[in-house]
């Protein structure tokens, strides 16, 4: 009887399970099953389209501003993956645009005496800016930054050099041919190791220029420092013009920023700071790492303080909002001084005893340093209208940039900060 009552219970399963495909089944004729997904879809580019693509133009507005370089009475601005405004600033209150630089896969940039160098997806351009009103290109150093963009082609004739985000709804049957007939096409879920983050009228004359804190580029003497996600590559431009490949040092991942400051490097990550001494410019060396839990990182360094930030994001993986101060008087064994709780700190810049700190969507603040222990009752202003991403610092005048546009600031008197004047983001298109 048991077993009778067991076979019937096992029947009654099988047909409430049989039930739903039987009525899928009949209503096929009539229901079309379609799904919605997210994709990544490469964009491809020629090389020969990328050669020809570097060109001056007149001035434009900002449309997503990245980020900041300055030299001399020349600000310049990166707006991103598409090039470089020049602006001359000599009067902050009253900047003047004065030519746009396209620049194809631009993210950043330095500038030693009348060169800039900038990153065109996978090559580092050289260009003669002496006359900003008819850049020239004067050297074009291939492929040296493979996490850029991704090579497909044996000859390297085409390569990756972005991806877009889609929204599709489409029908399963048209999804599983389209899948099939575009392999290079992933879903959000998919993107894993695939997707790379790509994650500053007259003369320019003179050294080298100033970078923010989110730079990944940096000069220090003869040499030019470019970091890329996971290693630094070291290039000789002792001869501005022909910048020369050197050696490329692996850094681990997750490689963020890089500070340079006295004959030491400061490099952020999204898991610690590494300290690299830089006596030796061509082959600088490993001296230590401060870790921290995952999360963003800028750095700047003053004395014999680092000044961390450490913020939550996509891009980082992250949960935690801070600052961190670190004594780096031994530099082969910085240790935690004091950590403050932030919104959301981005880059920072600091003037002797005024830090600087971009907190992004919650605007900018200003702390007096003078007591690194007591930063937290040293706020001396924060204007809560910006979106601050990142700052220089230049003596007497700050410059801000934040996704609502460029901002200058008078801050000789730090107690009556006073705004100089601001480029706001374009209300059109170009």
């Amino acid at each position: 009887m048991k077993n009778k009552a067991l076979l019937l219970s096992q029947q009654l399963l099988a047909m409430l399970l049989l039930l739903p495909a039987l009525l899928l089944s009949s209503c096929t004729d009539e229901v079309e099953t379609t799904i919605t997904y997210t994709v990544q879809e490469p964009v491809l580019m020629l090389r020969a389209d990328l050669k020809q693509a570097v060109k001056v133009s007149t001035p434009r507005g900002l449309q997503t501003p990245g980020k900041i370089y300055v030299k001399g009475n020349y600000l310049f601005i990166n707006e991103v993956d598409k090039g470089i405004h020049i602006i001359n600033n000599a009067n902050p209150a009253s900047p003047q645009f004065i030519s746009f630089v396209e620049i194809p896969g631009s993210v950043d940039m330095a500038v030693k005496g009348n060169i800039l160098y900038a990153d065109s997806y996978i090559d580092l351009v050289a260009l003669d800016i002496s006359n900003p009103l008819d850049v020239k290109l004067v050297k074009r150093v291939e492929n040296i930054f493979p996490n850029y963009g991704m090579l497909v082609h044996d000859t390297a004739r085409i390569f990756i050099a972005r991806y877009e985000e889609k929204t599709i709804t489409e029908s399963v049957e048209s999804y599983n041919s389209r899948i099939h007939r575009n392999p290079w096409m992933f879903t959000q879920m998919d993107v894993g190791n695939r997707f790379m983050e790509f994650s500053s009228a007259g003369s320019v004359a003179g050294g080298a220029g100033k970078g923010g804190s989110m730079a990944r580029f940096t000069i220090t003497g003869n040499h030019l420092y470019a970091i890329s996600l996971s290693h630094m590559q070291v290039f000789d431009v002792s001869n501005a013009a022909e910048p020369q490949p050197g050696n490329k040092i692996n850094l681990g991942w997750g490689i963020e920023t890089i500070f340079p400051y006295n004959d030491k490097l400061f490099i952020g990550s999204t898991t610690g700071m590494h300290i690299y001494d830089n006596s030796n410019p061509t082959s600088p060396q490993h001296l230590s790492t401060y870790a921290h839990v995952n999360s963003c990182d800028p750095v700047v360094v003053e004395g014999n303080l680092a000044w961390v930030t450490l913020r939550s994001g996509t891009a980082c993986a992250g949960f935690t909002n801070q600052l961190d101060v670190i004594d780096v008087s031994n530099a082969r064994s910085p240790k935690l001084l004091k950590t403050y709780p932030m919104q959301n700190p981005h880059g920072l810049g600091i003037d002797q005893s005024t830090l600087f700190l971009c907190e992004g969507q919650f605007g900018l603040k200003v702390f007096d340093i003078k007591n690194h222990l007591k930063v937290s009752e040293s706020l001396l202003a924060h204007f809560k209208e910006h979106d601050a991403y990142d700052v220089i610092p230049l003596g007497t005048s700050l410059l801000m940039i934040g996704k609502d546009g460029l901002y200058q600031y008078d801050y000789r008197n730090v107690s009556q900060i006073k705004l100089l004047s601001k480029i706001p983001i374009a209300s059109k298109t170009i």
